[in-house]
């Protein structure tokens, strides 16, 4: 732990769902307000427009259902896990995140979003 007392810190960027039917789960959300951020055929994130985001996982998905805290920093990432005593796995879409166990066995990410994190698919999409 750290001086505070804290294992670590972060706002709540997302939380991760199973859903029976990807496709489907993205439609509905979008009738909620939310928007497609990345989408693949194993998981999809949505966010709302102040967003928060509500990542699908279907059933093949490799994907733990969990709470996503995203920290503001890589180096806070690497020092959670290294106190965690777990790796950072970098992802498909740019972020960089560990697992971890929560409070009764509820599952954790900590998440990093690095400062280029969008624009590749926005200059691809230009």
């Amino acid at each position: 732990m750290s001086e505070t007392g804290l294992r670590f810190s972060g706002v709540v960027d997302h939380l991760a769902v199973k859903c029976s039917d990807l496709n489907k789960a993205v439609q509905e959300y979008k009738k909620l307000g939310f928007t497609v951020e990345t989408l693949y055929e194993d998981w999809a994130m949505m966010r709302d427009a102040k967003g928060f985001g509500i990542a699908l996982l279907p059933p093949n998905s490799k994907h733990p259902p969990h709470i996503g805290l995203r920290v503001e920093t890589q180096e806070e990432l690497e020092e959670a896990a290294k106190r965690e005593g777990r790796p950072i796995k970098p992802h498909r879409d740019g972020t960089l995140s560990f697992y971890t166990k929560g409070i009764d066995g509820n599952v954790i990410e900590l998440i990093y979003y690095p400062p280029d994190f969008g624009k590749k698919e926005l200059s691809k999409a230009s």
